[in-house]
């Protein structure tokens, strides 16, 4: 009987930093989808997750008010799924979703996290002792070890 072919072994994180500016927000969208090839991620979980990633650096870059600050997206691979964490130091801004219709105090937008909670399996968000972080969890198909 053949052997099963090996999955090919995920780091078990990885994350880099960007500057607090929205020309930045693409290039993060790209290291992300970078990162993402390189652990073999299926192509339309990729587009999900490259997606939330663009949509949680977005927030973070719009709403932080601290000046000069830079925002760390970091990748890891937690039990049978892939863990999507954006952090930035302004800790007293924690997200909330609204709901549609609901205009924000700017008037526009405000329906993102309603997204990041359509692609991933669950999201949420905690302040931590110097920085706020916003993640989303997403399943990771035929992940050894996971019934799914």
């Amino acid at each position: 009987m053949p052997e099963p072919t090996p999955r090919p072994s995920h780091p078990r994180r990885d994350s880099f930093r960007i500057p607090k500016r929205r020309r930045h927000v693409p290039e993060a969208r790209a290291e992300v989808r970078r990162i993402l090839k390189d652990w073999v991620v299926n192509c339309e979980l990729a587009d999900d997750i490259a997606t939330v990633a663009t949509e949680l650096v977005a927030n973070a870059v719009r709403h932080c008010q601290v000046p000069l600050a830079e925002i760390e997206v970091t990748l890891s691979i937690r039990g049978c799924g892939l863990l999507l964490e954006v952090a930035d130091p302004d800790r007293g801004r924690l997200p909330a979703p609204r709901a549609e219709g609901e205009r924000g105090p700017e008037g526009d937008g405000g329906l993102g996290l309603v997204l990041v909670a359509a692609l991933a399996e669950r999201w949420g968000c905690e302040a931590r002792p110097f920085t706020k972080s916003v993640w989303a969890y997403f399943l990771l198909p035929g992940e050894a070890g996971c019934d799914q």
